[in-house]
């Protein structure tokens, strides 16, 4: 392990140390930090600056096993020497420590911080990397490692809690390692990580990437036969411990190593080619959502986001930004980035034993005694051409794992097997990959294939909010902009003849809710019927009783598409909902429109919404208000649809 010096903190100020023992420095000298338990305190708050943490982390922290009742007070009295030791802000003159309702809030800069200086350079050098500029990554990575001087918080770990957070902490800077260990062997300095990686390989036997690196670095120094024998170690180290195999792209990595000399550079391949991907193709003609799109690449470049859930309605284009955001990643996500349709062609949910038996087949997992792949796990049309080349023929997922294909589908069928489960949770400890489950129907569905730990990633698109999953980040989508909208409407019919009539083609994205589903389904119709004048087309889908004929493009209908997200509801929601969308207009209502409509008191109105709203059948005001000052809204083409099946005019043929 590498220990270089500590970075010195700027003059002046208190600069805290993490990567290591707690430590605070002044002008160069150590600051005394006072007993263990308000050391406890300290690091706990700056494991998370800037940000809110509860009481209960802070008292869990201090006293995992049984807090005294006096519990709080004590802990105001560490927080107090903890304000005494920070200072005030320079800034604004205010307590670096404030409690509000989220807890005690610790403001903290880059240069009084290491962890926030490694993220930083961390950050710079990926962003370097992914620019082609490899010695300016090398560089900052390195900068960033000089940082770390031993395992996190290491004279603390005693508490459970702190512990936690040393482990996360100690996870990103083995990332950062691996990061520049391969940044280094595609520069043909292999030599200079060899031995570092058999440090790090030593105390993390069964993280694979450090062993990919490893062998890279071994085979690039002419040190063949040591190369071989890093992958052969692991091969029975996994067998023994875990009962699992290397993924197939290891494997490939050796079966290469074994048919070529030293003249071939293998850091490409452990870059390229050790991980598969099976993404369907990014979509073409992807349009706004600027905003959530560089929330979702923030929070998935971050290390301490593990599930982002993107909701919204149906035909709002959830799966289009999740795909977006996949393609951009590249290596971000070293050992793959995977797409599993979550649903059938006819809208209904698979069972979570198929959807883990093609994830199995995908990543390579296979447990004890596993001998095949679910009947049912073929990958989504789009993707499965990619992921063929991306998985060995020899994968396979646990034979326990497979369910029955047919109508006598139950729970029986539904449920996935301990087996499959925890050879499913082992991968995900060990790898680095971004999974994205698509259309997931209620968290049921997917808690038991959320990492509980390691450095992998998923992102769930959902038409309701899936509120009982905790923690996950969250991204609600809804309509486009007006311009948005007109883009993508341009970039399907043409802009020159956008530019014919732009008041026309306003009422068109209008009239569609400026959802991209159906701007996409009319711009299709209208790239078709290029005699149709737009201005005719928006008044066709301004009639309320056409508009829903109108968005039929091929085999893609926009009503069939609201016909799915209609039986998701329960029969109280679709009775709700038909109700609501009758009196209103344009599908906008207050909670007396609603107590009116639904024939109850105010309590029974408020939560028959807030059930809509979960369940993504109805929009709320983004800001906070109160219940009888808020416009809840269905949206357009979902409430016409409501309105047929409360008159019994639809027709799925």
């Amino acid at each position: 392990m590498i220990r270089p010096p500590a970075r010195p903190a700027p003059a002046g100020t208190v600069y805290f140390s993490l990567l290591g023992p707690l430590t605070a420095v002044r002008d160069g000298r150590p600051l005394p930090l006072g007993p263990r338990k308000q050391r406890l305190v300290l690091a706990t708050l700056l494991a998370r600056p800037n940000t809110p943490v509860p009481v209960d982390v802070l008292t869990d922290a201090v006293w995992p096993d049984d807090p005294p009742r006096t519990a709080r007070k004590n802990l105001q009295v560490y927080v107090s020497a903890a304000r005494a030791l920070l200072g005030s802000d320079s800034r604004d003159g205010r307590d670096r420590v404030v409690h509000g309702c989220g807890g005690y809030r610790l403001t903290i800069g880059e240069g009084e911080l290491d962890t926030l200086r490694f993220r930083s350079l961390a950050r710079a050098g990926r962003a370097a990397g992914e620019r082609g500029d490899l010695r300016t990554a090398a560089r900052l990575l390195r900068e960033a490692l000089d940082l770390w001087e031993g395992p996190p918080l290491n004279d603390l770990r005693d508490s459970t809690g702190v512990a936690e957070e040393a482990e996360r902490l100690e996870a990103r800077c083995l990332t950062v390692y691996e990061d520049w260990a391969e940044t280094e062997i595609e520069l043909g300095r292999a030599a200079v990580a060899v031995d570092g990686l058999r440090d790090l390989v030593e105390r993390h036997p069964l993280r694979e990437r450090l062993r990919v690196a490893w062998m890279n670095s071994l085979h690039q120094s002419g040190r063949q036969a040591e190369a071989l024998a890093v992958y052969d170690d692991y091969r029975q180290l996994l067998a023994r411990e875990l009962g699992l195999e290397p993924s197939p792209a290891m494997a490939a990595l050796y079966r290469a190593m074994l048919g070529r000399g030293r003249t071939v550079r293998p850091a490409a391949a452990g870059r390229e080619a050790a991980y598969g991907t099976a993404l369907p193709a990014a979509p073409r003609d992807f349009t706004g959502r600027r905003e959530e799109l560089r929330e979702l690449l923030a929070l998935l470049g971050s290390p301490d986001e593990r599930v982002v859930v993107v909701s919204g309605p149906v035909g709002s284009g959830k799966s289009a930004l999740a795909l977006r955001a996949a393609h951009l990643l590249g290596d971000g996500f070293p050992d793959g980035r995977f797409h599993v349709q979550v649903r059938r062609e006819d809208g209904s949910a698979r069972t979570p034993a198929e959807v883990l038996g093609e994830l199995g087949r995908l990543c390579g997992v296979r447990a004890p005694g596993g001998s095949g792949v679910p009947a049912e796990s073929a990958v989504t049309a789009a993707s499965a051409e990619t992921a063929a080349s991306a998985v060995a023929a020899d994968s396979a997922v646990p034979a326990d794992a497979t369910v029955p294909v047919g109508p006598e589908r139950g729970p029986a069928a539904a449920a996935v097997s301990q087996g499959a489960a925890d050879a499913w949770q082992r991968w995900l400890s060990l790898h680095r990959a971004l999974i994205v489950l698509d259309d997931v129907p209620d968290e049921a569905f997917v808690r038991g294939l959320l990492p509980r730990s390691g450095p992998s990633s998923v992102v769930l698109t959902a038409r309701g909010q899936l509120a009982g999953l905790a923690p996950v980040h969250r991204i609600a989508l809804g309509a486009l902009a007006d311009g948005e909208a007109l883009e993508l409407l341009g970039k399907l019919i043409g802009p020159g003849r956008l530019r014919t009539d732009p008041a026309a083609a306003l009422r068109i994205v209008r009239a569609c809710g400026a959802l991209p589903l159906a701007v996409g389904v009319g711009g299709m119709r209208l790239a078709v019927l290029r005699h149709l004048p737009l201005a005719e087309y928006a008044d066709r889908l301004g009639d309320p009783s056409a508009a829903l004929d109108e968005l039929v493009a091929g085999d893609i209908s926009v009503r069939l598409r609201m016909a799915s997200g209609w039986q998701d509801l329960s029969a109280d929601d679709r009775r709700a909902l038909g109700r609501l969308a009758g009196p209103a207009p344009d599908g906008g209502f207050t909670l007396d429109g609603a107590m009116e409509a639904l024939g109850c008191g105010e309590r029974a109105a408020i939560r028959t919404v807030e059930s809509l709203i979960d369940a993504g059948a109805v929009t709320s005001p983004a800001g906070e208000v109160t219940a009888h000052a808020a416009l809840y809204e269905v949206p357009r083409l979902l409430c016409l649809y409501a309105r047929e099946r409360e008159e019994g005019r639809f027709s799925p043929g």
